[in-house]
């Protein structure tokens, strides 16, 4: 018996031949008995409208215990492509909310221009900035520029994905796709660190786990907790990596008429009490290399320092700390922490966020998909602009950039699990949403032959769509405290 010929995806550029009971290269789309299949479900999104209301005392408040209404929100995970380009988006769902006809189109989008920002909370130095971001020592973006209390990456790309060789496309796009999908990615940064990133979780830093992010710089900290140390000790010098701050010559200490204890800083001096480059970055005390503070202090002045001066010394998280007294000759020795100055030290921590690592999906949104939309693609682009049309990533709202195109950012957290796929060119597969009013859609030229009721996408009763068949769907709950993709589109 001969065997069953192989049938040709045409889901994206690579136009895989899939034989019988296999999938393609993708892993998105299958050959089940000749037909072909889209392998993950279709996920709806779903939420209660209003609480179920209590018995009174009487049990007259006319409840018959059925359950309360619920809200469903069909997003683009599952949903297919619409390459060659030319097709209507998969799904084009109309529904009321809030009395409003509406209409959401949903579409897998193909990205090449695409990537990744992370945000690490860490004070640790990880690398200079446009350090060279490593994956299977493949370059996989770059260090950006810092922003408080946290380090910045700038990840993926076109010229990441496309520009290089082909196994610098691959690691890019598979290193993306595990960070959109809130998988542990090891990266490694040139002249820095290596360190583990997943999205929601503590960053690891040379296989150590960071748990907080600092306070604030050190000139803050001492603005922060100025009072609380007034009396307890003679100098504080809180170390930091941007702009150390030292008590007694600090703006908070003048307010509190804190005497002058004769210290004397190494590091460039900005203002009162402010210094910056006390020592390289690194990853020790407040992000500098520092493992013994005292690197940082030159001799105390002889005419204002005295024998018995009490100082603390401790880092923007709390995380190091040490207390020394000046002997007869005007230097510092550490002795124990007195118990007065460890609430102070406490607080510190307190004000400390847990550190995390956030992840935002980036990427433009062509032609390609836009064309799935409407005719017309540059109507859908303005109506983006002008707020009429709403988009979201996975039912995740998204932030707009400015200018020109369609160029999107969105908290992966935000989504549902494995919201993402890819396909072998190499490019990212995202889900992408448009929900606007009805009216507005049919006046920017949309598909409207191709308008289905939500009630009919969710009972199943569409079972193909752009050439191929859906294994079925996934009921998810909407995440807690995320937008209901629809609110924002009712006007």
């Amino acid at each position: 018996m001969s065997k069953p010929e192989k049938i040709r995806c045409d889901a994206c550029p690579v136009m895989c031949y899939i034989a019988d009971g296999r999938s393609g290269a993708c892993d998105r789309y299958a050959n089940e008995g000749g037909e072909l299949v889209r392998v993950d479900p279709l996920v709806i999104l779903e939420r209660t409208k209003h609480a179920v209301p209590f018995l009174d005392h009487d049990g007259d408040d006319g409840w018959n215990g059925s359950l309360a209404p619920k809200e469903q929100f069909i997003t683009a995970i599952g949903a297919g492509t619409t390459y060659p380009d030319y097709k209507p988006a998969p799904f084009i769902v109309s529904s009321e909310v809030d009395g409003v006809d509406m209409v959401t189109v949903v579409t897998e989008g193909i990205f090449s221009y695409c990537g990744a920002k992370v945000k690490i909370d860490t004070d640790r130095h990880l690398g200079p900035e446009q350090a060279l971001v490593r994956c299977e020592g493949e370059p996989i973006g770059h260090v950006t520029t810092a922003e408080y209390g946290s380090q910045m990456l700038s990840l993926g790309g076109v010229h990441h994905l496309t520009g290089g060789g082909k196994k610098e496309g691959r690691v890019t796009c598979a290193s993306l796709l595990s960070l959109c999908n809130r998988e542990p990615v090891e990266l490694s940064i040139d002249d820095g660190a290596t360190l583990v990133v997943e999205a929601g979780a503590a960053p690891i830093i040379n296989g150590v786990p960071e748990e907080r992010m600092r306070v604030g710089c050190g000139s803050a900290t001492i603005g922060m907790f100025a009072a609380q140390w007034q009396g307890l000790v003679d100098e504080v010098v809180v170390v930091d990596d941007h702009i150390t701050g030292v008590m007694s010559e600090h703006q908070a200490g003048k307010v509190l008429n804190w005497p002058a204890s004769g210290i004397r800083i190494n590091g460039r001096r900005s203002t009162p009490g402010r210094y910056f480059q006390v020592a390289e970055p690194g990853t020790g005390w407040g992000g500098t290399d520092l493992s013994d503070p005292l690197t940082i202090l030159k001799d105390f002045k002889p005419d204002v320092a005295r024998p018995g001066l009490s100082m603390l010394m401790v880092s923007t998280t709390g995380e190091n700390f040490a207390y020394y007294e000046l002997d007869e000759y005007l230097n510092p020795v550490q002795t124990e922490m007195p118990e007065r100055l460890l609430p102070s030290i406490g607080r510190i921590e307190e004000n400390c966020e847990p550190a995390l690592c956030s992840v935002l999906f980036m990427g433009g949104a062509g032609g390609s998909l836009r064309a799935g939309v409407t005719e017309n693609p540059v109507r859908l682009t303005r109506s983006v602009r002008q707020a009429l049309a709403n988009v979201t990533i996975g039912g995740a709202p998204v932030y707009l950039w400015p200018g020109g195109g369609i160029t999107v950012m969105a908290d992966v957290t935000q989504m549902p699990r494995g919201a993402f796929g890819y396909v072998p060119t190499p490019a990212l597969v995202a889900p992408i949403e448009f929900t606007l009013r009805r009216d507005e859609y049919l006046a920017l030229g949309g598909h409207a032959d191709h308008v289905m009721a939500l009630s009919d996408a969710v009972a199943g009763q569409v079972g193909r769509q752009n050439d191929h068949r859906l294994v079925g769907q996934r009921l998810e709950a909407a995440p807690e405290g995320v937008p209901w993709p629809t609110s924002v589109s009712v006007k």
